[in-house]
């Protein structure tokens, strides 16, 4: 898939376009894509789509922007799987906020990208103070020679799936229902840093998976699997947090440990699935307080998976 920063001009080849936020890339977004790509092959096009970085909403209202649910990566690799041949990512910033309904269409959607046809959601709102909305953009492929096209919300069991319903359904630990809307398991990826080997003076040791935002929409002690380690994934028990009885105002940190696993983790890159939620973060009194908690912990992520085997006390730092 070919990531672009900068828009290309004569030199692009005509696209079918779509254009979003994108986060956590669910069903919605998928079904959107799917749409995308089967007109993209019926008309000999490139399948684009063309997104910001950073969302609008953080550089609008960074203390009230909402938690991102993937990270621009994540959202890219999730892209290219879906069959998106381009993606344009588009630095929003004060320029970009400026930019008319119609310089939108005239420089970015017509000479810029080349569109030759673009999918919109019923929401969809472009320009300064969200002046262009569908009528106007179909009023504009009228005259530029391009066609427009509007998807309706997609459902799930009678609820609109969006960002937002994940968001809602991962704040309150029901990961089985962002799961339905996702599509998927809902996963933060990251490669594997120092931390402070904690996890190994207490006998569990621990991946400490880097974070690329420090507002994870979910927290506390999880089940989970890793993909990235062999051909299936490895379980596990995570913690995600700001580790109230070790650390007193730490960011939160991701920390994973696999179930039988004795092996060196720095520098891998890990996709973490929370599959189910065991508990909230909580203060312990001391250490060996909170190290009676995490064998508890890990004890029933083993009766989660089905495992009788006991913990390995070496492994992942």
């Amino acid at each position: 898939m070919l990531i672009l920063r900068h828009l290309l001009g004569r030199t692009a080849p005509p696209v079918a376009l779509t254009v979003g936020n994108f986060d956590g890339v669910h069903l919605g977004h998928r079904a959107m894509v799917a749409r995308l790509c089967s007109v993209a092959r019926e008309r000999g096009l490139s399948a684009c789509v063309m997104t910001f970085e950073p969302h609008p909403r953080e550089f609008f209202s960074p203390d009230r922007a909402p938690t991102r649910l993937t990270s621009l990566r994540e959202k890219l690799e999730m892209l290219a799987a879906l069959g998106v041949e381009q993606v344009h990512v588009r630095r929003f910033d004060y320029n970009f906020a400026r930019t008319t309904a119609e310089e939108f269409i005239d420089r970015i959607l017509v000479h810029g990208l080349r569109a030759r046809w673009v999918l919109v959601g019923d929401d969809f709102r472009f320009g300064a103070r969200r002046q262009g909305d569908f009528s106007r953009l179909c009023a504009a492929g009228a005259a530029e020679g391009f066609e427009v096209e509007r998807m309706t919300s997609f459902a799930v069991d009678g609820v609109r799936v969006s960002s937002t319903a994940v968001r809602e359904r991962l704040a309150r630990g029901d990961l089985a229902g962002a799961a339905r809307l996702l599509g998927r398991p809902y996963s933060i990826s990251g490669r594997v840093v120092a931390g402070d080997r904690l996890g190994t003076q207490l006998g569990f040791p621990t991946a400490n998976v880097q974070m690329k935002h420090n507002r994870p929409p979910v927290a506390g002690i999880f089940v989970v699997d890793v993909i990235g380690l062999d051909e299936q994934p490895r379980q596990g028990v995570a913690s995600l947090g700001v580790r109230p009885t070790v650390k007193t105002g730490g960011p939160p940190v991701l920390e994973v440990h696999l179930l039988g696993f004795c092996g060196d983790l720095y520098g891998r890159h890990l996709q973490v699935r929370f599959l189910q939620k065991l508990r909230d973060e909580q203060k312990y009194a001391d250490l060996g307080a909170l190290t009676a908690q995490i064998a508890r912990d890990v004890a029933d992520a083993q009766a989660y998976f089905g495992r009788s085997d006991g913990p390995r006390r070496s492994g992942a730092r």
